[in-house]
């Protein structure tokens, strides 16, 4: 019982941590119906990004500077990049994102190697929260599930509640009445993305310390993010929080159900 519900706490962490980095993807293709191969590779480079910046900045200051360097590259691709393939339609999309995974990931082999770098959780958050059954419940894991949440709530609002979601919403759906209102459409765009792209490198900035930080976690990820976005739906926010925390409790059980048969 107490093995069973550990795999299932940790399943629920590791579907927040789903959620972290498709909820920029579910944004983007929801928003922008654009579908980013590349998602998966912002997540990546806020982990290293993090990686690079804590022993000059400090951990926290590197999780919130990250994001915003991730962010930053987003709005670029989006700016010089898809925004000029985009009239040609998804197929060129698609080719530009998933030429664009293959930059990244061999950039960051020829700067960082081809091994883990050695990104690790602070000495005072490496520690437990609680005891089941013997083990030790890490108070990281808890916090990243806090992060997630909060994530996820401060989007809703954001979209559902504010102005801000209110323009974005108008300029996805009825674009030539946004402009004719005044807003400038291509800016919401990019700002769409480079958010989408901000949100993956938030997670990866979290998580790269608490699991391994290499140059094939974006492969590792990139396509259970995929099957977060289809199975929740193609631009809900809300069902890709469900699909991620089905998806992540039912890997997490199917691990600790072999581990004990093994």
């Amino acid at each position: 019982m107490d093995q069973f519900l550990v795999s299932l706490m940790n399943g629920v962490v590791y579907g927040l941590l789903l959620f972290m980095v498709s909820a920029g993807l579910t944004l983007i293709f929801g928003m922008m119906g654009v579908l980013n191969f590349a998602h998966a590779s912002f997540y990546m480079l806020g982990a290293y990004f993090a990686y690079t910046l804590q022993g000059a900045i400090g951990f926290w200051a590197a999780i919130v500077v990250s994001p915003v360097l991730v962010g930053l590259v987003g709005v670029g691709v989006e700016r010089f990049f898809l925004r000029r393939v985009h009239q040609y339609g998804h197929a060129h999309e698609l080719l530009l994102t998933f030429g664009l995974s293959f930059i990244v990931a061999e950039s960051i082999k020829l700067f960082f190697g081809n091994y883990p770098v050695d990104y690790r959780i602070p000495a005072a958050l490496d520690v437990s929260a609680f005891t089941i059954g013997g083990a030790q419940y890490p108070v990281y894991r808890l916090l990243m599930g806090g992060i997630a949440i909060a994530m996820f709530v401060v989007i809703y609002v954001l979209l559902t509640r504010t102005r801000v979601g209110i323009v974005v919403r108008s300029a996805i759906h009825k674009p030539r009445m946004a402009e004719a209102l005044g807003h400038n459409v291509p800016l919401v765009f990019m700002g769409v993305f480079g958010v989408g792209a901000a949100l993956a490198g938030l997670a990866g900035a979290v998580a790269g310390a608490f699991y391994t930080t290499n140059p094939n976690m974006a492969l590792e990820l990139g396509v259970m993010v995929f099957v977060v976005v289809v199975v929740g739906g193609l631009g809900s926010l809300g069902g890709a929080m469900l699909a991620s925390l089905l998806i992540g409790v039912v890997t997490s059980l199917a691990v600790g159900i072999d581990r004990s048969l093994a």
